[in-house]
């Protein structure tokens, strides 16, 4: 693979063909000096292992074919035309299970079946991903009775996609937020990027108790300190 970094004009015909001469020139050493290191410059991207496995588990995922209730539907469309999930390297959906790394579970899940789906995800490949797509595999969504279990009561869940069922568009939505944590993309995860895992919102009647902390010690803010406050979203303390 050949990445190459330019601006975003156009290239013309005579443009491409003197990269591959080029190219040719690269695999056979012919080229030295200031043209190997500026070829070089613009080929190379140094990064980690670690990412570069990352970049590529990212970039093709093996769903497995498997569906539970209508969600499946909408599941099955993605493939199509119209979203076309093979953009992303990611339209292979695999029969077994020890070949997919990526179960979708769409649709609601019964006491029975929860063990059989269990199963499915302890046999998948390693690193594997779930993604529990509607409300009924997120939240028992209308069926909220005895005979339906949530997802995630029984099995690691990556990304929640909601909706009743959820269009196809949702789904892609939530398939690339799982690429994107696969990733480690900063966009994701503010209050750990922040380290603000134990906080909470400040309600607007809130601000002026908050401002006078803030003023202690001179205003600096390491001088400050965490307001004790019971909100709708919880307790600040």
């Amino acid at each position: 693979m050949e990445i190459v970094r330019q601006d975003g004009t156009s290239l013309a015909p005579t443009e491409f063909k003197s990269r591959g001469l080029r190219a040719r020139q690269m695999l056979r050493g012919e080229l030295e000096g200031d043209d190997l290191e500026q070829y070089v410059q613009e080929r190379v991207i140094a990064t980690t292992l670690d990412r570069a496995l990352d970049w590529a588990r990212g970039n093709s995922l093996f769903p497995a074919t498997f569906g539970l209730a209508c969600c499946a539907i909408e599941m099955m469309s993605i493939v199509g035309s119209r979203l076309d999930i093979a953009r992303f390297g990611m339209e292979a959906f695999r029969a077994s299970p020890r070949q997919a790394d990526l179960l979708i579970v769409s649709g609601r899940i019964s006491t029975k079946m929860a063990p059989v789906v269990r199963r499915i995800y302890d046999q998948m490949l390693e690193p594997h991903y779930t993604i529990a797509m509607g409300a009924c595999s997120s939240s028992m969504g209308v069926f909220n009775n005895y005979a339906i279990v949530p997802a995630d009561k029984f099995m690691p869940v990556d990304v929640h996609v909601p909706g009743c069922p959820p269009r196809p568009e949702a789904l892609m939505h939530g398939i690339l937020k799982l690429r994107s944590m696969i990733q480690h993309d900063p966009s994701l995860g503010w209050r750990e990027r922040y380290e603000a895992e134990k906080t909470v919102e400040v309600m607007p009647t809130e601000g002026e108790q908050l401002m006078q902390t803030f003023r202690r010690g001179e205003g600096e803010r390491a001088n400050a300190v965490n307001v004790p406050a019971d909100t709708e979203f919880g307790t600040n303390g």
